[in-house]
């Protein structure tokens, strides 16, 4: 009378590489617990409640042999992480073979717990691969035409006349309530595990989008800075000869201007030069060694040089220092949510970097608006921005992209006393170099 099989891969019937076969193979080892206690309180009923002799002594050692068959079922679960069509069709198969056995030696055919084959025919509909299923319903029917042909029914009178009186019919309802509950608990906790595969698998496929899109934009801002190298390079020379020539050296407005240009235009030559190394183009070569601290210290720096920072508040909270190599890449990621807090909060802004054992945090807090509802919802998406501009919103949607390919995430919210905060997570040993330590003070 055993109701319950064993570990589920996905409906597809192939392994998973995520947790949702080992959830739903523990789900089924806890529901044949449920299916074992079932068997052992049931025997006991009717062999002496009802007065019907049972092999006690045999059933009870399939009972073990399906006990031990459960406890090694629970062991996978903590041993290997995927699934395969044919440990659950073997699994299924066990149980079939351990209900068959019980059928036979209470009463074959005629034992009104036979509709259990039912159930183990529902699971393999949800769990095998279809021409394991179809298989698991063959060997069900033999089983069952087994069952008719060698079993010896039980010395029972005909009294299906007499309705809930009947022990016959009082076994068909405690067959079917068993049945009932045991599907309904089964497909509830299965539905609920692959419900959460599905959303699983779908962060997974949007974030492979966001990825693909960020190739993009890298691909195309990679074609525009080769593009633009050429004419700055041509307006390079085209200054430096302004310089030298009567009218603009007798003029000293003029002059001014054309210095003024010249640093505007290696500021855009810089601009280019970094677009290229982001996209990977001669990053070893600009490489730097340089520590933690060193790499936001200096970073502070530049930003605020270039910025038209009112108030700016940054706070090291390290203890140690920890040796690094510089990448323009995280300098961008950083620079992207400074620049986004600026334009929120011109008046006001804060930068804290922390660290912990594992982990590099740095917060950035601004006095601005904050930020919307539903941009909190799809923080990160591309294209999602408050300030208006079309093709915005695209500096979150890197940032965490950065952090992502780091092994960090990016959190935001609204603060208490008004503005936002922005929060970035990197994993330590993604930036540092390994077993070299600084010690400052």
């Amino acid at each position: 009378m055993n109701g319950q099989s064993q570990s589920p891969p996905p409906t597809t019937g192939i392994g998973l590489d995520d947790a949702t076969g080992r959830k739903n193979m523990y789900q089924l080892a806890q529901l044949r617990w449920i299916a074992v206690v079932g068997q052992i309180a049931t025997i006991l009923i009717v062999h002496f409640g009802f007065g019907i002799h049972l092999p006690l002594g045999t059933m009870f050692l399939l009972l073990g042999c399906l006990t031990a068959f459960n406890a090694v079922s629970l062991l996978r679960t903590k041993i290997f992480h995927e699934v395969s069509n044919g440990e659950l069709f073997f699994a299924l198969l066990v149980d079939v073979g351990i209900l068959t056995a019980q059928l036979y030696l209470s009463g074959g055919a005629t034992n009104p717990f036979t509709f259990l084959y039912l159930l183990q025919v529902t699971l393999g509909a949800m769990l095998l691969q279809a021409w394991s299923t179809w298989t698991m319903v063959a060997i069900a029917a033999s089983c069952f035409g087994g069952l008719a042909f060698f079993g010896k029914p039980l010395a029972l009178p005909l009294d299906h006349d007499r309705g809930l009186y009947s022990p016959y019919i009082q076994g068909m309802l405690i067959c079917f309530v068993l049945n009932a509950a045991l599907l309904v608990i089964f497909i509830t906790r299965i539905g609920r595990n692959l419900r959460a595969r599905d959303s699983h698998l779908a962060d997974l496929r949007q974030r492979a989008a966001e990825e693909e899109h960020i190739v993009r934009i890298g691909l195309l801002a990679s074609g525009a800075a080769h593009e633009l190298g050429t004419p700055l390079a041509t307006l390079a020379v085209i200054l430096g000869d302004w310089r030298h020539m009567e009218p603009f050296t007798k003029d000293p407005e003029l002059l001014l201007e054309i210095n003024e240009m010249q640093n505007q235009l290696l500021r855009c030559k810089a601009i280019v030069s970094n677009t290229l190394l982001s996209a990977g183009e001669a990053r070893g070569e600009f490489s730097v060694k340089t520590t933690i601290c060193k790499f936001l210290n200096d970073l502070v720096e530049e930003w605020r040089a270039t910025r038209p920072v009112y108030a700016f508040s940054y706070t090291n909270e390290f203890s140690q220092d920890l040796l690094m190599v510089s990448d323009l890449a995280l300098k961008q990621m950083v620079y992207n949510v400074l620049d986004n807090a600026l334009d929120a909060s011109p008046r006001w802004i804060q930068l804290k970097a922390s660290c912990d054992a594992e982990t590099l945090t740095l917060a950035v807090a601004d006095e601005g608006p904050g930020f919307a509802p539903a941009m909190l919802a799809h923080l990160g998406k591309p294209f999602q921005s408050s300030k208006g501009r079309a093709g915005g919103g695209l500096g979150l949607f890197l940032v965490l992209n950065v952090a992502r390919t780091l092994g960090g995430n990016v959190t935001a919210c609204n603060r208490p006393e008004g503005g936002a905060l922005v929060t970035i997570s990197l994993p330590l040993a993604a930036i540092i170099i390994e077993e070299t330590t600084v010690y400052v003070g």
